[in-house]
């Protein structure tokens, strides 16, 4: 199989680990050391559903950049209620018949939709205590299903959302969705319980889908996570997204190739040698990678003959070089 992004629509009570795991066996890839690597572009809760994007072979190297990206969900939600998990499956904490929770506390078309707009920018959240974040070496699920009681304190974290809004809602049954675009590391179900909180009456997420990561959307979804059990190796090639597709906020350089042989053996090019075709998103400005090298600065590399991605590079405004940031495409023996 050749190396890129399948676009898995994971079903409801899988992980996303789960999803990896049926991929591998797809691909005939034994074990997680060693061979050709398989990893997901972020997590979805087992209860979620949605656009997960699997990565495969050296495609899986851009998954680093990925954090760049929005993701984009539909939440269902449901007022009058709160539970030790912010969702419907935890175990309820309170409750309150609707019809009283609306008259006593006031809630109407306008103020639900205050509520929710509310959270649009920037936002500090709680993460829940059954969530993935590690606290003295542990995930918080882990205290949280062994009923250990949290003896420190849960630090608040800093999301953006870009947009947020209602697009449903029914206030006969307390009952509403939202659409949200939001930063990696928001929790769309602290959202909802925050919306309670606001609103006076509690707030419980019911189903949660996600539409988009980045400028992959579920309409990509080529196929679920239940079918690629049943799939034969050739099948999954031919719905293989190229390992550059996501890489919309890095500029795009193109250079001959005999330049090209040269950046693929990890070494830097004179920007004289390169013919800068696209220039990177200003919005990533100021934004740092793992290796402390600026977002805004990184491009997209190609040969130009070919047309070929040959990886990531990043421009030293100082020496005047674009140099390789990661080589994706492996030196030719011949040319």
């Amino acid at each position: 199989m050749k190396d890129g992004i399948l676009v898995l629509y994971k079903p409801q009570n899988w992980t996303s680990s789960d999803c990896v795991a049926v991929c591998r066996r797809a691909l005939g890839i034994k074990g997680v050391h060693g061979g050709r690597k398989v990893g997901h572009g972020g997590t979805l809760d087992p209860m979620a559903t949605g656009v997960l994007p699997v990565f495969v072979g050296q495609a899986t190297r851009i998954m680093e950049y990925m954090e760049l990206d929005t993701k984009t969900y539909v939440c269902c939600a449901k007022l009058g209620m709160t539970t030790d998990t912010l969702d419907i499956w935890g175990q309820v904490v309170s409750e309150t018949p609707w019809e009283e929770a609306r008259k006593s506390f006031g809630i109407d078309r306008s103020a639900l939709l205050d509520a929710v707009a509310s959270f649009e920018g920037e936002i500090e959240q709680i993460p829940p205590k059954y969530s993935a974040v590690r606290v003295n070496g542990k995930r918080l699920y882990d205290y949280a299903y062994k009923g250990k009681e949290v003896d420190f304190e849960i630090k608040p974290r800093r999301a953006f959302v870009d947009r947020i809004c209602v697009i449903d809602m029914d206030l006969e049954t307390g009952q509403f969705a939202f659409e949200i675009e939001c930063s990696k590391g928001t929790y769309v179900r602290t959202i909802c319980s925050d919306i309670g909180e606001k609103l006076g009456c509690g707030c419980v997420m019911t189903a949660l889908e996600r539409t988009a990561v980045g400028n992959i959307s579920i309409e990509q979804a080529a196929v679920s996570a239940e079918d690629v059990k049943n799939m034969e190796l050739g099948q999954l090639d031919g719905m293989l997204l190229p390992a550059d597709y996501p890489l919309v906020h890095f500029g795009k350089a193109v250079m001959p190739a005999a330049r090209a042989d040269y950046f693929r053996m990890g070494n830097s090019i004179w920007l004289s040698q390169v013919n800068i075709a696209e220039t990177p998103d200003p919005d990533v400005t100021g934004l740092v990678n793992a290796r402390g090298r600026d977002y805004s600065l990184i491009y997209k590399v190609y040969e130009e003959e070919t047309g070929e991605f040959l990886g990531t590079g990043f421009l030293d405004q100082k020496e005047g070089r674009l140099k390789a940031d990661k080589v994706f495409a492996a030196r030719e023996q011949q040319r």
